[in-house]
């Protein structure tokens, strides 16, 4: 049975909460969301909240004030991209040979999820999908095709014993691939970051606390850790060390569910999650990224591009 909660449906949540605690990916738009009808306006601003980027802080100056030189930072940053941009910040500088195409990225993203999420099964660790990627469960329980970064969670607990116990191990992988049908055995290095156990945002350098990463190109997962930052004053809030800040009632109990194809958790309160990061356009938009949602088919389809449609022409 596929069911799609809606914000406006917490009494029904705390209902599927008593009876089970397993879903599936949503079919249907929730009460009260409707797709479509964005002005340009609408979809400018929810660009600026999906492409996904790292917090920023930008001092503002005076105009009065004299220039200043800018003191270089110490290059304090564990992980490391071979650039910055959408693309090339997605990879390990590391394993990168380059970018990857379109289809060679989209098999990558699907073995190295599948890997990751039965990895941590069989060794009894929890993690759930995060920011993005729950964004794309959301819809139909696959990957965002246009996202290139996937997001996970664990809690502090599992981040330490990530760190303690399995940094720097290398996991196999083997399977089919969905274009050829041939088998083929991925590598993934799981890397925590030694700046693990500040938890704190600091210099902003190392919001990321772990990366599942694809030793044959570089692309990556990235793990991020949850913890009770300031229990004195904010008992029961946890955060991870990019101000994004989550109640613990509003992450348990887990729900079992699925993503392309395989077993995940995503938080209790995912809907109420989506619509605070991304607001009501993300749930509710049809065409984004050069790509457009087909509602007979519940997939997001890339849009063809102009030579692709003269050619699709002079063929037909």
């Amino acid at each position: 049975m596929r069911l799609r909660h809606s914000f406006l449906d917490a009494v029904a949540l705390v209902v599927t909460l008593c009876l089970s605690s397993e879903i599936t990916p949503i079919s249907a738009s929730p009460a009260g969301l409707q797709r479509g009808h964005m002005t340009e306006k609408d979809i400018k601003s929810l660009s600026q909240h999906m492409h996904f980027k790292k917090h920023r802080s930008r001092a503002e100056e005076s105009p009065d004030s004299k220039p200043k030189e800018e003191e270089k930072k110490p290059d304090n940053k564990y992980f490391h991209e071979p650039g910055g941009d959408d693309l090339l910040g997605h990879y390990d500088i590391r394993y990168y040979k380059g970018l990857n195409t379109y289809d060679d990225r989209q098999e990558t993203q699907l073995h190295m999820l599948k890997a990751y999420l039965q990895t941590f099964e069989d060794h009894g660790l929890e993690t759930w999908i995060a920011h993005g990627t729950l964004l794309g469960w959301w819809w139909n329980g696959k990957l965002l095709p246009w996202d290139w970064d996937i997001d996970t969670q664990v809690s502090e607990a599992t981040l330490f014993y990530l760190g303690d116990i399995m940094n720097g191990s290398m996991h196999s992988y083997t399977a089919p691939s969905p274009r050829t049908g041939e088998n083929i055995t991925h590598t993934y290095l799981l890397d925590v970051n030694r700046h693990v156990r500040e938890r704190e945002n600091g210099d902003g350098q190392n919001i990321i606390d772990a990366r599942w990463i694809d030793v044959s190109n570089g692309l990556y997962i990235d793990i991020t850790g949850l913890s009770e930052l300031h229990p004195d004053v904010q008992p029961g809030v946890v955060g991870d060390k990019n101000y994004h800040r989550y109640t613990v009632v509003d992450l348990y109990p887990m729900r079992e569910t699925y993503i392309e194809g395989t077993v995940t958790k995503v938080p209790y309160a995912y809907d109420k999650m989506l619509l605070r990061e991304y607001t009501r356009r993300a749930l509710t938009l049809t065409t984004f990224e050069g790509h457009t949602w087909h509602e007979d088919e519940q997939v997001w389809i890339k849009n063809p591009t102009p030579a692709n449609t003269i050619a699709s022409a002079h063929t037909s």
